[in-house]
């Protein structure tokens, strides 16, 4: 299955950037295969607005089935289940911690966003 993680910097041992929209980077994992790659979100990140819907945008062109966050905002989160893509909120640690988080039931299957619009 193909997760993305919202990240401060790249790789697995990165932080989990608790914002989706202007999160710096999102770390594409492959939970079958272990492969990971960075993608780099400064574009999203320095937006005036529509980062959040940029950001969907971006999960859905890498194939994404699952995203793992902090928070997810209104636009974003209707961007996102259009897309099919399954939004989790509440991950913390590293991009590794959070997988695990996921994968042990964790952190539950989102029904709406749990921010406002423009949340920093």
């Amino acid at each position: 299955m193909k997760v993305v993680v919202t990240s401060i910097g790249e790789g697995m041992d990165s932080q989990v950037d608790p914002r989706f929209g202007r999160a710096f980077q999102f770390v594409l994992v492959d939970t079958k295969t272990g492969e990971t790659e960075s993608i780099d979100n400064s574009g999203g990140a320095s937006a005036a607005q529509g980062a959040g819907i940029q950001a969907a945008e971006t999960v859905s062109r890498l194939g994404a089935e699952r995203l793992v966050t902090g928070h997810c905002g209104p636009k974003a989160f209707r961007a996102l289940q259009a897309a099919g893509i399954e939004v989790y909120i509440g991950a913390s640690g590293t991009v590794a911690e959070a997988i695990g988080q996921l994968e042990s039931g964790e952190l539950q299957l989102s029904t709406g966003p749990d921010v406002g619009g423009h949340w920093e």
